[in-house]
């Protein structure tokens, strides 16, 4: 029943979020059947709630005009998650919404009752997320900022970027959206010196200066989509490694959940996993120094057999 109350909640609030609402809408809003949906504002009429129904092409569900529901009411869970949330958006997104989430959380500290409050404070000193991002990005927040501007006025940005390769190079960027991705933050959007989608790590970012151009983005652009198509790398190598009993529980431990580990009677274990370059690889290996072996690809073995030698020769005594 509990699930119908919130349900028939969310209809309210749908009601009075636009004049009128066709079913099948409502339907995909509340993921439920037509059927239900009748269902629902029949029982809102019983409760007294005023729903106006007209059929046809343009007819549909409306609340009578001037109707508003009544002050709300959270459960515990439900401000626990509100709390949550702002918390989250506090430490993602730093300067850039700290006013927002202080007023939130003080509002929230007037409605609750001091029961509930006490409530909610006990659950929140119980259930902590932190760490999201790999770097302190304090030093980013102004590009942040000022990113977020420009995507919501959809005006033009002039980059100054640091690529991977070291190389610095002067951008005009058409910005789509910002997006957190592996603890850190990219900025999604058109490159008009690549004259493509590019995505542009925030930390590499020298310079940013918004532009008074502006630009229409395309109507079929989804960053999530994009995201996971751009950002999946497809594994080139496939590594097989065998791991003495002594390191076994430490690789188990931190790379167990995507790794294939074959286990041994002598407790040493197999790794198999798959790589896009085999840079990764190779410092993973040598980080177990002799207690991994490579048995494939061979690429890898060559690979760190020329990384031990060209180690030894570094410390070789010097002829005197």
């Amino acid at each position: 029943m509990r699930n119908v109350a919130t349900r028939l909640l969310s209809l309210i609030m749908l009601l009075q979020s636009r004049p009128t609402w066709k079913a099948a809408e409502l339907c995909e809003e509340l993921q439920v059947s037509e059927r239900t949906i009748h269902r629902y504002m029949a029982m809102l009429e019983e409760m007294g709630i005023p729903i106006y129904s007209e059929r046809g092409p343009y007819g549909g569900f409306a609340l009578l005009r001037g109707y508003k529901l009544p002050p709300l009411i959270f459960t515990a869970e439900e401000a626990t998650v509100l709390y949550m949330g702002a918390n989250l958006i506090g430490e993602i997104w730093g300067q850039t919404y700290a006013a927002a989430v202080t007023s939130v959380t003080a509002k929230l500290d007037n409605v609750l009752p001091d029961d509930l409050r006490l409530e909610v404070a006990q659950a929140r000193q119980s259930l902590v997320v932190s760490g999201l991002t790999t770097r302190d990005y304090r030093p980013w927040e102004a590009t942040i900022h000022r990113l977020r501007e420009c995507i919501a006025n959809r005006r033009c940005v002039s980059i100054q970027y640091h690529n991977f390769g070291l190389e610095t190079t002067e951008r005009v960027i058409e910005p789509y959206a910002l997006t957190l991705q592996w603890g850190l933050w990219y900025v999604v959007g058109f490159c008009r010196l690549r004259q493509d989608l590019r995505t542009f790590r925030i930390d590499r970012i020298q310079s940013l200066t918004p532009l008074k151009e502006v630009f229409t983005m395309p109507r079929d652009f989804d960053v999530r989509t994009y995201m996971a198509r751009t950002m999946h790398l497809e594994p080139t190598y496939r590594v097989e490694v065998h791991l003495d009993s002594e390191v076994a529980a430490q690789v188990r431990e931190r790379h167990g959940h995507w790794m294939n580990i074959q286990e041994h009677d002598d407790g040493s274990i197999t790794a198999r996993f798959g790589v896009a370059t085999l840079d990764w690889a190779l410092g993973w290996v040598l980080g177990y120094g002799n207690k991994a072996r490579v048995i494939e690809p061979p690429e890898l073995i060559a690979r760190i057999v020329e990384t031990a030698q060209n180690a030894l020769q570094q410390y070789r005594p010097t002829p005197t």
